[in-house]
This record gives structure tokens, sequence and C-alpha cells, in this order.
């Protein structure tokens, strides 16, 4: 297995496109997941897509023939669907709304929510996280999107969201199946041929007072749900909360699951920073027990991976 210092630089040599900008993407931590990847899999899962970073890496990477991207949220997935299957109508869409906006910042950008709270349409969805503070999905208690414009920046330039939606469907199209279900539904469809990467709503996030669009998701039953892929002999990976300093958040993954904890070094907390105080974020990776024994991964002790870019 390479170093942690070989795989970020291999990965910087990857040009991999990144059109839908989103709170808690992996896209920074996926040279260290994709370290623990078998060589080749027939099928890459990822019940909890977001902006299926991973997906888009093992795709650069050729380490997956097929891809399965699925998330809770259907304008996110309506979404996906228009990148992968109508790149050039979506960019184009994109561009026009990018284009009318020059001058009026902020009150386009009120428009543009209000139009898309009322027709859900994947263009205006991809402008809005372009635009919003932090990239960060959220709604109201009547379902409507509420989060307001970052109003320091106006949203990638069109030629540079045409170049990561084009390549993106490039990595993507004809191999990749989308689906808004139940995570437990799709875990139901996975066997032991498949490789499953599950970035869940973390528990420091999920419950409290802001739950965004995610359906809170119970500790238990994902337990139960990690258990039956162990059943079936699945191969998959899990990144789950972790800690800021000393202060750690949710409850760990059971040691029944026979998983290895390995401790993900995330980058300075922002929050932290903030108050004047000197803590790194930590995110839990954890590597199922078929998945050990394809890359011969020995439990030994929880190592700490050190990564930045």
């Amino acid at each position: 297995m390479q170093t942690m210092n070989e795989t970020v630089k291999n990965y910087r040599r990857w040009d991999v496109p990144h059109p839908i900008p989103y709170q808690g993407s992996k896209r920074n931590l996926a040279p260290l997941i994709l370290s623990y990847f078998p060589a080749h899999t027939s099928r890459l899962v990822e019940p909890f897509a977001g902006s299926a970073a991973i997906s888009l890496a093992s795709a650069s990477r050729g380490l997956s023939d097929f891809f399965l991207i699925n998330d809770a949220h259907v304008p996110l997935i309506d979404l996906w669907r228009n990148i992968i299957n109508y790149p050039e109508q979506i960019a184009a869409g994109y561009q026009k709304l990018w284009k009318a906006q020059i001058g009026r910042e902020r009150e386009y950008y009120d428009f543009v929510r209000d139009k898309f709270n009322a027709t859900h349409k994947p263009e205006y969805f991809l402008y809005l996280l372009a635009r919003c503070v932090k990239a960060a999905i959220r709604y109201n208690g009547q379902g409507q999107f509420n989060n307001s414009p970052d109003n320091r920046r106006k949203g990638a330039h069109p030629d540079t969201m045409r170049e990561r939606i084009v390549g993106a469907s490039s990595l993507l199209r004809g191999r990749t199946e989308v689906r808004s279900s139940d995570y437990r539904d799709v875990i139901a469809d996975c066997d032991s041929s498949d490789l499953v990467y599950l970035d869940p709503p973390y528990q420091g996030v999920c419950h409290n007072r802001d739950n965004r669009y995610r359906p809170k998701i119970d500790h238990g039953e994902f337990c139960d749900s990690l258990k039956t892929l162990n059943d079936k002999g699945c191969m998959y990976l899990v990144s789950y909360d972790g800690r800021t300093g000393e202060k750690s958040y949710g409850k760990p993954l059971p040691k029944r699951l026979g998983l290895i904890h390995i401790e993900v070094h995330a980058g300075r907390s922002t929050q932290a920073t903030l108050l004047g105080r000197d803590h790194d974020t930590y995110e839990s990776l954890y590597i199922s027990p078929a998945l050990a024994k394809v890359i011969s991964l020995k439990k030994k002790t929880n190592p700490q991976m050190e990564f930045a870019w």
C-alpha cells in the first residue's frame, strides 16, 4: 500500500471534476479513502452519495466498472441525472442563470430560490448550491430551500462549471445507476462483488436542531444494516463522525461488527480557530472485515493517518 504522501502526490495528477459544491464532501479526503480500495471492483455503491466525490475519484482512477449513486434528497438526485445524461443542457441552464445575475446578484439569488422552491428544476438547484453559504442544503419547516447567498462570490464561472459537468458525465455516463431510495433498500441489493462506501449524516449534525434536508439515521438501525453487509460478505468503508481536540461526536460503531477503525486527520477546526483554540479535526473511517481481508489490512492498533493538502 502506498504511503500517504505518495497517495496525495498521485491523486494531484488526476483531474477529477466536481460539478456539485457540497458541504461535507469527501473530495479532499478521497486520496486516503481510495488507498483502502481493492485494486479493482465491479461496482462501487454510495448509499449516501451527496456530491459523489468518491465515485468520481474511483472512476477517474479506473478502480470500478460500474457505480450506484443514491441519496435521499430527490432534487440532488435529479441534478445528478441531468449532469450524467444531459451535460450540455444543464451547463447551458446554469450559464443562463449565472449571466442574468450580473449587477443584481443578491436580488437574483432570491428570485432563483423562489423559482426552485416552486419547480425544483435542477439548473436552479445547481445555481443555488454554487452561491449559497458554505454550499449547505437547508430547508425550512415548510420544505422550502432557505439558505442565504454568500455575497462575496458569484458562483463558479460558466466555462468552469461546464468543464466540471462534462467531465463528470464522461466518467459516469453509461455505467451509473442513480437512485433516491432509503439506504437500507440500497444495502439490501448489494452482494459480495460490490464495494460499498457509506458516508451517512453524522450524529453531531442529524440530532441537533438543524436537520437540513436529511432524515435522521437511527444509530441502531444503521449498525444492523452494517451487520447485514457483514453477513453477506460485502466489502465496505464507513466515514462516521470523529473528534475535535478531545471532544468526540456521536457513538462509535460497535466492536461486534469487527471493523478496523482508522482516524483520518481532516485538518484544523475552523470553529476552534475562530475561538482562539488550536484543535485539529479527525474523522473516523471504518474498514469492514471482508475488505480488510482483501487488502490484507491487519487489525493491530488504532493508527492515526495524517493527511493534509
